[in-house]
């Protein structure tokens, strides 16, 4: 066959589909509905008149990211970004409120945090890289989805490999189960937050009410966490009264961009009272309370016995079991 016929050939069917995958993306866009809300009233209320179809929009680091690889179906944006009641950092009481807007790299221009919970902003200084952290917000970073290096690939992958628990499929592809997904918990700043006692301000169709941060994790890899569809995380919570001392670690393969393979904040408060959490190890925060009276190895094996570890990710399942005792070992020593 001549050269030039089979050039001319290849260019044809190169333009033919990228002029069908434009088609598609344009079909794709028309289905789509976007709305920039100006109040939490009329979030919730858009999210209201789109049933189940729909997601919030804050930072977009996790939301455009799940849908460019096809895990997140949702075909209504609501933009919550222009709400300004959620962008503040307050003192009421004893009580200190971030609000759920704060982008991650801005936290550390609030001297009530910066001076309270220095911990936090180690976390959120480890969160993804420095661009994304201008992005991101520490509400979407606690609400961050849960992964797997099974789940988060591209649909070709997933399809090429064989479909999940997470993804209508009917096994989990790390263990062989058929019942249980074990997707792994990655947020950066929510660990820190529940050692310090962390609550939250939700706000949905029936008002608002406060509870706590470690209560909205269900330890199920498909759906983690168990927020009312509707609702809205208005501000984080902490205490002032406690002085807490944090020391925070975390594990992964680069010092950037990567998610989390193992988290660790190990807090003391001034009463002596001890919180272990652990996250990258279980679909949910591992929590274990004590008291500088208990032995540490003690609340280490409680930590181990509670983490539900399974190979689904860059390091092993023995490693990062490992890693558990080293850091809180090493966390132990620096609260003394």
């Amino acid at each position: 066959m001549h050269k030039g016929f089979c050039e001319t050939f290849c260019l044809g069917v190169f333009v033919a589909k990228n002029k069908m995958n434009l088609l598609n993306d344009l079909n794709m866009i028309a289905e789509k509905i976007y709305i920039k809300a100006k109040t939490v009233e009329e979030a919730i209320q858009a999210a209201k008149s789109n049933g189940d179809n729909f997601c919030f929009l804050a930072g977009g680091t996790d939301v455009l990211v799940n849908k460019f690889q096809g895990t997140e179906e949702a075909t209504c944006l609501i933009d919550i970004t222009g709400i300004e009641e959620l962008k503040n950092v307050t003192t009421d009481g004893n009580f200190l409120k971030i609000g759920s807007l704060i982008k991650l790299d801005d936290l550390k221009k609030h001297e009530a945090i910066t001076m309270n919970f220095p911990a936090l902003l180690e976390a959120a200084h480890q969160a993804a890289s420095p661009m994304l952290r201008k992005t991101a917000t520490i509400g979407g970073n606690i609400l961050c989805e849960n992964r797997c290096s099974f789940f988060n690939q591209s649909e070709f992958w997933r399809e090429a490999v064989g479909y999940c628990l997470k993804c209508e499929g009917d096994v989990c592809i790390a263990t062989g189960g058929k019942k249980a997904c074990f997707s792994k918990f990655v947020s950066d700043t929510a660990p820190v937050l529940i050692s310090a006692n962390a609550q939250l301000e939700i706000s949905n169709e029936n008002g608002s009410k406060i509870i706590p941060l470690e209560s909205i994790y269900t330890g199920d890899g498909i759906n983690p966490r168990n927020l009312p569809k509707l609702a809205l995380i208005k501000n984080i919570v902490l205490p002032l009264d406690k002085n807490f001392k944090i020391i925070f670690k975390k594990l992964r393969p680069r010092e950037a961009v990567d998610f989390t393979s193992l988290t660790t904040a190990v807090s003391i408060d001034q009463f002596g009272d001890i919180k272990i959490v652990l996250g990258g190890i279980d679909p949910k925060p591992v929590v274990v309370a004590g008291s500088m009276n208990d032995k540490k190895e003690e609340l280490i094996k409680q930590a181990l016995k509670q983490s539900r570890i399974v190979d689904n990710d860059y390091y092993s399942r023995a490693y990062r079991k490992e890693m558990i005792t080293v850091f809180l070992n090493q966390s132990f020593e620096e609260l003394k």
